[in-house]
């Protein structure tokens, strides 16, 4: 007795350590936790999750690690363990969950239960823990808040804990549901009947019949969504976007009621920024998921675009917004952004037949108002509505272009900032006609605007729209502007080279390189004049941008002169190639000191490709530096996991991961940080093969060793759900 709380307590350290901020003591807790046998792991974190007396914080680490151990290794624990433990633990999970007072702590033991219960339904959906049923049925009509509240978390943590029995137990369920619903005492048994009603209807997302069936829950579940937001929750209204993106029929019977919901909500501005983005989700959602229902109710539509530019209209005043050299991320999440992504999204969905006529006037009345805001907002709303109206914007274009390049030369910087992304997108949605008609205009309004010298922001601007533009240009139509295109870019890059070198600013010269290797790209051989200009500078940028701020500047450089040397052809771009490829070399030395998020990785191996197709055969001589590092980055093994709703929570949206709802409350999760990259290096070493030939031979075994296995990746059942979940 005395060596089992003995090494009780030697648990509740362990306990603590695994909490531990030292990663040196967490990681050898960490491995310590992993070599207790599963049977001793159950017994002691049960007992530490019943002792009442423990630290609270050790209390719910155990809980988690046994909701985690239930989920990721039941079939390899629990089958082991005799008859009369596993039945030990089921009563015992229940009893706690009813002597615990503490509500969160209550809940973690409830998603215990659920893990339970959901690996305890066998293949015939056979529920082999009637007691919990028995629970879940005591437990909601019980007297007892705190055990109402744990059979609904239950029943949504575990929708389908019914098994083969939930056809007979349906109007159990609808009435618990229902009654829970309509509890106007406490409002988080209102909330939480509305979440478990959302987890059950995902659940069945293809039973129809049910949908009927529970369609009269619809309004109280609205009733919820409301009242849930007004006391700062916004959980029923995440479930009510989830409703929306996955099973829209069911919102068939009550729609208007839904959208004018979503509506009201997305209008008030008592509300926070998160409440009222969801609450426009809804309706955005809705018009990607069921267009032809959101169709019927045109004054819904209607009153929800002036949500959205009203939106796109809050941004704050920033002194420093004109010169700043680094481009902030933290406004993703703002209003201006999300009202822009969603208008871009409805014109999508519900084509700009219907989008167009009503949004026009909005759009003109804003670009005339003295508010430079609403110029800003209305040059974006036309951004944003270019691939989802094209065909009928096409037939007013020259009115539309016309009209946004007088904001070329609008007072405001950012309104400036607008029109050039305006003349940028549309230069993307309408290529290649727009080129075409509008070049000489749009040209000469872009060159002039690069010229603005006060507002480096604008001038950086106007040179990813010239980008776009060049990108998609017929190579005709670009050559009679060349000597004026590599007069200003080469003035401008010479100025922001100073500049660089004075103030340490980098914004504009990133741009503009990228400008004149598009330009180059598109020029091809007509390029070869202006060749000697600018090479000596694009070198000395690669020999000397070596700090850590100026990586991206470096490898768009060394993009630029791949592009360069490609359009010029390998007779001309020879006098540079030896020092070019030393350039390389000496930045692939350095290769493995550089972070994983480098943006210098992708840019060189896409240079080294477009390398081997100047040098041709000669190109060989390098492959044993060049193959390290891309079979190292082709070999990237990228992290996926399939997670549950709990750990979905305390996942952070910028962690690089990306996911999947499955249903059931589970997620399949896969890290895309690395992908792309891995994908570029995959698609060079093909490159590799095909220039190089017989060259290439004795890397060929390396490289179908690790190609084959990916082809078995791509097709592996979970990331095929991922892939068709996203569409791809």
């Amino acid at each position: 007795m005395a060596a089992a709380a003995a090494e009780q307590q030697q648990f509740y350290l362990l306990l603590g350590n695994l909490l531990s901020p030292d990663n040196v003591v967490r990681k050898q807790a960490e491995e310590t936790y992993e070599n207790i046998p599963g049977q001793s792991k159950i017994t002691f974190l049960l007992q530490a999750i019943r002792n009442t007396t423990a630290a609270e914080e050790a209390r719910q680490m155990a809980a988690v690690l046994l909701r985690r151990l239930l989920s990721s290794a039941f079939d390899e624990v629990y089958p082991t363990l005799p008859s009369d433990v596993q039945t030990a633990i089921k009563s015992e999970l229940l009893m706690i969950i009813q002597m615990e007072t503490q509500s969160s702590m209550r809940k973690k033991i409830c998603d215990i239960a659920a893990e339970l219960a959901r690996n305890l339904i066998d293949e015939d959906g056979n529920n082999q823990w009637p007691e919990g049923l028995k629970f879940l049925f005591d437990s909601v009509s019980s007297q007892n808040m705190g055990l109402r509240e744990a059979a609904l978390h239950i029943f949504w943590n575990f929708p389908g804990i019914f098994g083969n029995q939930q056809q007979h137990y349906l109007d159990v369920i609808k009435r618990m549901l229902v009654q829970c619903m309509q509890d106007q005492e406490h409002p988080a048994i209102r909330t939480l009947s509305a979440r478990a009603t959302a987890a059950f209807i995902l659940a069945n997302e293809h039973n129809v019949a049910l949908f009927k069936h529970f369609a009269d829950l619809l309004p109280g579940f609205l009733q919820a969504v409301n009242d849930s937001c007004y006391q700062n929750d916004d959980s029923v209204l995440k479930s009510l976007v989830e409703i929306a993106d996955t099973v829209p029929k069911y919102l068939r019977p009550h729609l208007e009621a839904t959208l004018q919901l979503s509506l009201k909500l997305c209008g008030d501005t008592s509300l926070n920024n998160m409440q009222r983005q969801l609450a426009l989700e809804v309706i955005v959602t809705l018009s990607e998921t069921a267009a032809a229902m959101l169709r019927k109710h045109t004054n819904i539509v209607a009153q929800t675009i002036p949500q959205m530019l009203a939106m796109m209209v809050d941004l704050e005043e920033d002194e420093d917004w004109a010169n700043a050299d680094e481009l902030d991320d933290d406004d993703f999440d703002s209003n201006a952004v999300a009202g822009e992504s969603a208008l871009d999204r409805m014109a999508c969905g519900l084509g700009g037949k219907l989008v167009l006529p009503m949004i026009k006037e909005h759009i003109m009345q804003m670009l005339q108002n003295p508010d430079w805001k609403y110029r800003h907002a209305g040059l974006m709303a036309l951004s944003a509505i270019g691939e989802g109206c094209h065909q009928q914007m096409e037939g007013i274009l020259n009115e539309i272009v016309n009209f946004v390049l007088l904001f070329l030369q609008d007072p405001h910087p950012r309104v400036r900032y607008a029109a050039c992304n305006a003349v940028g997108q549309m230069a993307t949605d309408f290529a290649p006609g727009f080129q075409k008609k509008f070049h000489e205009k749009v040209i000469a309004a872009l060159l002039q605007t690069m010229e603005d010298q006060g507002n480096q922001r604008v001038q950086a601007h106007a040179a990813a729209a010239l980008i776009n533009f060049t990108e998609d240009c017929p190579k005709s139509l670009l050559i009679p502007y060349l000597d004026n295109l590599v007069k200003h870019l080469h003035s401008i890059m010479v100025l922001k080279l100073q500049e660089l070198i004075q103030k340490g600013t980098k914004l504009v010269l990133e741009q503009v390189v990228t400008s004149i290797a598009s330009v180059a790209d598109t020029a091809e051989e007509k390029f070869v004049p202006y060749y000697d200009l600018f090479m000596p500078s694009l070198k000395h940028i690669v020999e000397n941008a070596v700090q850590k701020e100026l990586r991206l500047l470096r490898g768009k450089t060394i993009e630029c002169i791949s592009l360069i040397g490609l359009a010029v052809g390998k007779e001309k771009f020879m006098q540079d190639a030896s020092d070019v490829m030393q350039l390389l070399l000496k930045t692939q030395t350095d290769f493995s000191d550089m972070e994983d998020d480098d943006p210098q990785i992708s840019y060189m191996i896409s240079a080294w490709a477009r390398m081997c197709k100047i040098l041709g055969k000669e190109f060989q001589q390098y492959l044993p530096v060049v193959m390290g590092p891309l079979m190292k980055t082709a070999s990237i093994k990228p992290e996926v996991a399939l997670l549950d709703t709990q750990d979905m929570e305390n996942m952070s949206d910028d962690d690089g991961w990306e996911f999947v709802n499955l249903g059931d409350q589970q997620s399949f999760g896969i890290k895309t940080a690395g992908l792309e990259e891995k994908s570029t290096a995959c698609q060079m070493l093909v490159c590799y093969a095909k220039e190089l030939k017989e060259g290439f031979v004795e890397y060929t075994e390396q490289v179908v060793k690790l190609m084959v296995p990916l082809l078995k990746f791509y097709f592996h059942d979970d990331i095929l759900q991922y892939l068709n979940a996203k569409h791809v």
